[in-house]
């Protein structure tokens, strides 16, 4: 009776039991990474050299491959010379947790190791303002032009169809003409960012706003309310709550196209730091880097969250998040 109560269809968990999930599924992923990191037998297909022997080429704490180490060791043993010693190792590409938790520590602690580098919140910050410029730039244009294709079939007919055409380019392609046009600083990647969501921002948009209630516009419209007073007292206040949500993942898509808009023009930003990382090595750092993004989204979702529940208190799918 128990197990099935958790595996009720579409009914809500109690709220113990959404912290539990909520925390286990974070946890899984966690689990299974330090299982591959330590546990030798599960995946570990090359040899952390501790000593080379006296095979000419090992060093202490190179990486090879099994099949090379088996193969110079067995080598070493046919000429009656000294065999080389390893332990079994992950890729130097697959770091273990608890190297990247001191990366997350050290790279706001520690000096960049090059002279031009920047520290991991410079580099942090610089991307969080081009997310921030792009998406008000794309809510201010998108938002209003939603609402109106949502609410009046003429403007819908006009501009949605191009829209529609148009959200199937791919958003990079659109780089080069983009720095031809405003330059190799931050102007392109803003673009980028822009035309990533903006097309995408209009199609939700319109079609959350459809999906109000017509017997309230129709009500309004009966007692003689203009199209302006239409918009501004019944249309959006009734998918306020709706378009809230619909913000808050978009804004998370703006975060997606973050990366590949980051790679034209000057290198900056976040994408700068991990491409300078895997360039020197510095894995631990790339994943420390990629977290920080993950974190900063969640929090920033888990906070508009909150502020969602605090101007929305009527509104019951975002009381449940």
């Amino acid at each position: 009776m128990e197990l099935s109560s958790w595996f009720a269809v579409r009914q809500e968990l109690s709220p113990r039991r959404r912290k539990l999930l909520s925390v286990a599924s974070f946890l899984l992923p966690l689990l299974v990474w330090c299982a591959v990191s330590y546990a030798p037998f599960i995946w570990h297909p090359m040899m952390k050299v501790t000593a080379p022997g006296d095979v000419d080429y090992f060093q202490v704490d190179m990486l090879v491959s099994k099949s090379v180490f088996q193969q110079e060791s067995a080598s070493m043993g046919e000429e009656g010379r000294t065999q080389p010693a390893g332990l079994p190792s992950n890729p130097i590409y697959l770091p273990p947790p608890h190297l990247v938790a001191e990366a997350l520590y050290t790279a706001f602690t520690t000096p960049p190791a090059q002279r031009d580098g920047l520290w991991l919140h410079q580099s942090l910050w610089q991307s969080i303002q081009v997310i921030f410029f792009a998406f008000a730039i794309s809510s201010l244009i998108g938002v209003p032009l939603g609402i109106m294709a949502g609410t009046y079939s003429v403007v819908g007919r006009l501009f949605l169809p191009f829209i529609e055409f148009f959200r199937y380019l791919p958003a990079p392609a659109f780089g080069a003409l983009a720095v031809a046009i405003l330059g190799i600083y931050e102007g392109p990647k803003i673009a980028i960012i822009v035309i990533g969501t903006f097309f995408q921002q209009v199609l939700i948009i319109a079609n959350t706003t459809r999906k109000l209630d017509y017997s309230l516009l129709e009500a309004a419209m009966t007692l003689g309310t203009s199209r302006w007073k239409l918009l501004r007292h019944v249309v959006i206040p009734g998918v306020l709550p709706e378009l809230y949500r619909d913000q808050r993942i978009l804004l998370g898509w703006a975060w997606t196209y973050l990366i590949v808009a980051e790679l034209i023009g000057t290198s900056s930003g976040i994408t700068w730091f991990i491409t300078q990382q895997a360039r020197y090595e510095h894995f631990e750092n790339v994943y420390a880097a990629i977290l920080i993004i993950g974190i900063i989204g969640l929090s920033t979702d888990m906070l508009l969250a909150w502020i969602g529940k605090k101007l929305f208190p009527w509104d019951k799918p975002a009381n449940k998040e």
